[in-house]
């Protein structure tokens, strides 16, 4: 499964932002949780900041922030 790991977060951003330009956390949240992603990118999901919702730059800018801070770059990628 590891090519699918590093594939899993863009098509997730992919998926999230098709049709829109901004979502807000809870939407990312419950759109993590309905394609139950890998339970290590759940709490870096569930743990997102509140506030304005985001665009896909900024959230992906966070995502990878927290994926370089775990050491799991490797595994994982990067998104954009």
């Amino acid at each position: 499964m590891p090519d699918d790991d590093r594939e899993v977060l863009q098509r997730f951003l992919d998926n999230l932002f098709h049709d829109k330009n901004r979502v807000a956390r809870l939407e990312v949240i419950l759109r993590a949780q309905t394609l139950d992603l890998d339970a290590d990118l759940m709490p870096l999901i569930e743990n997102l900041p509140s506030g304005a919702p985001y665009t896909r730059q900024r959230l992906a800018d966070q995502l990878n922030s927290a994926i370089v801070g775990h050491g799991w770059s490797r595994r994982y990628g990067t998104v954009d």
